[in-house]
């Protein structure tokens, strides 16, 4: 099948050379002329595992095209793919103007039949918006074409983005059920139809439940790592590690594991900017998404608690101290930095006086634009900021070690190496990475997330002798002793 992907963002170029991994000829257009150069050259300008080499063999093979010639594009592809930025405006809605462009070029140069399929994360009711514009251009130039708006929402998570579109769990068509609609649906399980032989995998819906099922799928999942965010805060109060309770609440398979672990906040292109969209459409209808609102709040918190933690240990003048920050990326497996955490550590670090040295696999160069815009306002402090290409170089002389992303390349530290190098063996884990007790016994001061119980413990039962339980009543025996408070048990008392 001939395919048109508009815009070679992350979305539109895994998209389009996954495509073309199946054996379809995928045309990939951008307006932006040095993408498009660098592309031809062979240089992908983003990063995820095993996406250069499969670009890289199906423009060999001839599959994969990249161009900035919109004309060819819409002539070249039946199925039409919008895949452009939906970057949140100044007031927080999803700014469309490239999604509505893209369906305005379409409309202004078809010349037969085409499904259009938004790809986009886009509000509800874009579809019909769409179409609209569409249908206006093709009046315009007193055309009848038949055409079809097609809403099939991504769920690719960076650094899995080819496996998750190469064995995906659910593929969502909203579709309209006019005969066009029906004739797109057709086309598209056509598309899709390798990754249906073993089980069927696609969801068929209305374009609106589409559109919102994409929302709501991030929404939930930002929930998850808020409402764990708050419970890990509330752990280290309580003397409790967040860590156990995930197992515990985990294996419930109403619950599960995914998503529920406890850090620095939630970052990417993705969920900050769908939550909140979210909430816009909501307001918009006259409703507040309480919960949600509660969700972004938790967030921007969260994204405070290393640097508070750094400064509840040694003060908020940090003028001398010398941090070493592993992983910058708001995720592993991937070079972007937008809402990372460490952007929030790093910034509040050098205003604090700190200097900092810094180590990522992969995003050091886009760190260093992000924060330069971060700290326009202070460009001096930059100069305390230096960037190293082993983790361990980042260590020496070091106050503390601060991890923001779980790299694997961090997953066992060199724990002997680590103490001669520091000035003092301090970490604060910003991911729960490490294991407390390998640490203590390696004498390295340990602070993570909802894990801060273990040193306090243990100078805890030295200290003092165990706390008393608490007392309850014993409810009178009742019957044959078999009730909820009979001898030999503990009921607690009534309350009213």
């Amino acid at each position: 099948m001939n395919v048109t992907i508009v815009g070679t963002g992350y979305v539109g170029l895994v998209t389009g050379a996954c495509l073309a991994e199946l054996g379809n000829h995928v045309f990939c257009l951008d307006l932006d002329q040095d993408k498009v150069a660098m592309l031809q050259r062979g240089v992908i300008p983003i990063y995820e595992p095993g996406l250069q080499e499969l670009v890289d063999r199906n423009v060999e093979e001839g599959r994969l095209t990249f161009s900035s010639d919109v004309e060819a594009s819409i002539a070249f592809g039946d199925v039409q793919f919008i895949a452009v930025g939906t970057p949140p405006d100044e007031d927080g809605d999803a700014d469309l103007r490239h999604v509505f462009a893209a369906a305005r070029a379409i409309g202004r140069h078809m010349e037969r039949s085409k499904v259009i399929v938004q790809k986009s994360t886009v509000p509800v009711g874009t579809g019909e918006l769409v179409s609209a514009v569409v249908r206006e251009e093709l009046e315009a130039r007193d055309k009848e074409i038949e055409y079809a708006v097609v809403s099939n929402p991504e769920f690719l998570k960076e650094g899995c983005a080819i496996d998750d579109f190469m064995h995906p769990d659910r593929i969502i068509l909203g579709v309209g059920d006019d005969l066009p609609g029906r004739r797109a649906l057709l086309m598209m399980r056509q598309l899709y139809l390798p990754f249906n032989r073993n089980h069927e995998r696609t969801r068929v819906m209305d374009v609106r439940s589409a559109e919102l099922a994409k929302y709501a799928a991030n929404a939930m999942l930002a929930t998850r790592i808020s409402f764990m965010n708050e419970l890990a805060n509330l752990a280290d109060r309580l003397g409790a590690d967040i860590e156990l309770v995930r197992q515990g609440i985990g294996a419930d398979p109403r619950i599960g594991y995914s998503f529920l672990y406890a850090g620095t906040g939630y970052g990417g292109s993705c969920f900050p900017k769908d939550v909140e969209a979210l909430c816009r459409t909501a307001q918009a209808q006259g409703q507040r998404l309480q919960v949600l609102e509660a969700v972004q709040a938790v967030n921007q918190v969260q994204k405070h608690v290393l640097l508070d933690k750094v400064f509840a240990h040694f003060g908020p003048n940090l003028r001398g101290r010398s941090f070493a920050v592993y992983g910058l990326a708001f995720k592993p497996d991937t070079d972007d930095m937008r809402e990372a955490p460490s952007r929030v550590l790093v910034a509040g670090l050098l205003r604090a006086g700190a200097s900092v040295v810094a180590h990522d696999p992969v995003a050091q160069e886009q760190a260093a634009r992000a924060l330069a815009q971060d700290l326009a306002d202070a460009p001096h402090l930059l100069e305390r900021l230096s960037y190293v290409a082993k983790p361990a170089d980042a260590l020496r002389e070091a106050d503390a070690l601060v991890l923001v992303t779980e790299w694997k390349h961090y997953r066992s530290p060199p724990l002997a190496a680590m103490k001669k190098l520091m000035r003092s063996p301090l970490v604060f884990d910003g991911r729960n990475l490490w294991d407390p007790h390998q640490l203590a016994t390696a004498g390295v001061t340990y602070v993570g997330v909802g894990r801060n119980n273990h040193a306090q413990l243990r100078a805890a039962e030295k200290a003092q002798p165990p706390a008393q339980p608490l007392a309850f009543k014993k409810k009178p025996r009742v019957g044959n002793g078999r009730e909820a408070g009979a001898a030999g048990t503990v009921a607690p008392a009534a309350t009213g």
